[in-house]
């Protein structure tokens, strides 16, 4: 049996670093996609929904790089699991390429005609097409966890409604309020004014209701598979989001958005603990299990892609990290440049208020010019 060898160092060292990379996909997406879907919850006017997608602006397409990075990491360290993974997974991972692909999409056309109608189409676009991911990893994930019905040939054999389980679907609701109360603490970092205020205010409530269903989610899955590990993880979870909220309430945004960050990473990181050695267990024979053994790549493939790692990693930490120390400062709608299309949300003039500074350039509203600070 596979499942009975000693796994290579390097096939560990990649399901380590694959769970690296998923943690900083959604610590980064994460307020990203949060922020899009507070765009409809938290913006009250057309000069406030710009605040918040200029928030994201400069790095939203960044963030992405970890999923790519993640899925090319995954198909050439451990093969045998992104084909069952992506075939079985087919329609949600569908849907969630859709979104993103609109999602960058809308990003960029939203300021390209001046028309109400266009603007608020685009708008809406934004709102579902990060809130649908948001849910959707937490569906997939969950169920990663839980084991799907793998046969003898590490095939996926079950169907959509295999995936729509009470776990898998309190998953997704865990990761969807979880990114938005991230992206709360994230807007409640970047902006000035009322736009702040209604944003740590909103947090506090989306952190008292992301506990809750964290609670059930992380203790579910702790009952059924956890390891004195991943109880570890958990308590770091939970305490790094009770923490957050004290944060939150005493108005230090960079300690809560820390804090929250903390929470996804100990989250992700808890079900890859709960998952190893398997990377997909099979929900119908256990010796069935996809694990970092009969699912990896040979040693030498994965030899390359160590020393390839090691060299291209700190260039891209370093390079990302620039860009969100370049962007750093807080903006408010006092920030924006006169809006390029006129009206306001009501359509009752021109929009005069606040000194005409540029948005950030990245961000869908820049015009192609340097920022002032």
């Amino acid at each position: 049996m596979h499942a009975a060898l000693e796994p290579h160092a390097l096939t560990v060292v990649w399901f380590s670093l694959i769970a690296v990379l998923w943690i900083g996909y959604f610590f980064l997406e994460g307020f990203d996609f949060g922020v899009g879907v507070l765009t409809r919850g938290l913006a009250r006017d057309r000069r406030e929904r710009r605040v918040l997608i200029n928030t994201i602006g400069p790095v939203w397409d960044g963030n992405e790089v970890w999923l790519l990075t993640a899925g090319g990491a995954t198909f050439a360290a451990f093969p045998e699991w992104y084909a069952t993974l992506f075939s079985g997974f087919y329609i949600p991972l569908l849907l969630i390429l859709i979104c993103l692909i609109v999602r960058g999409v809308a990003f960029e056309y939203r300021s390209k005609r001046p028309e109400e109608r266009w603007q608020r189409n685009w708008e809406h676009a934004i709102f579902w097409t990060s809130l649908l991911p948001a849910f959707l990893w937490g569906v997939a994930f969950a169920n990663i966890v839980r084991g799907v019905p793998i046969d003898a040939d590490g095939e996926y054999v079950g169907n959509l409604f295999d995936l729509l389980n009470g776990y898998a679907l309190l998953g997704g609701a865990v990761t969807l309020f979880l990114f938005t109360f991230h992206g709360a603490v994230f807007i409640a970092l970047k902006t000035v004014g009322e736009v702040r205020d209604r944003a740590r205010a909103l947090a506090g409530g989306l952190g008292l209701v992301t506990a809750a269903l964290a609670v059930l989610f992380l203790g579910w899955t702790q009952l059924g598979t956890g390891t004195v590990w991943s109880l570890i993880a958990l308590v770091i979870a939970a305490g790094a989001l009770v923490a957050a909220l004290f944060a939150n309430r005493a108005g230090r945004e960079g300690w809560a958005f820390g804090l929250s960050g903390v929470t996804i990473a100990a989250a992700v990181t808890m079900l890859f603990l709960t998952l190893y050695p398997a990377v997909m267990p099979s929900s119908l024979n256990a010796e069935w299990d996809l694990t970092v053994v009969n699912a990896a790549a040979t040693p030498y493939t994965l030899t390359i892609m160590t020393w390839v790692a090691a060299i291209a990693t700190p260039i891209v930490l370093l390079y990302q990290g620039w860009t969100y120390w370049v962007f750093r400062k807080r903006i408010g709608v006092q920030h924006l440049a006169p809006d390029p299309h006129g009206p306001t949300d009501g359509g009752t003039g021109p929009d005069t208020t606040g000194p005409r500074t540029p948005d950030a350039p990245g961000s869908p509203d820049a015009p192609d010019r340097v920022p002032t600070a």
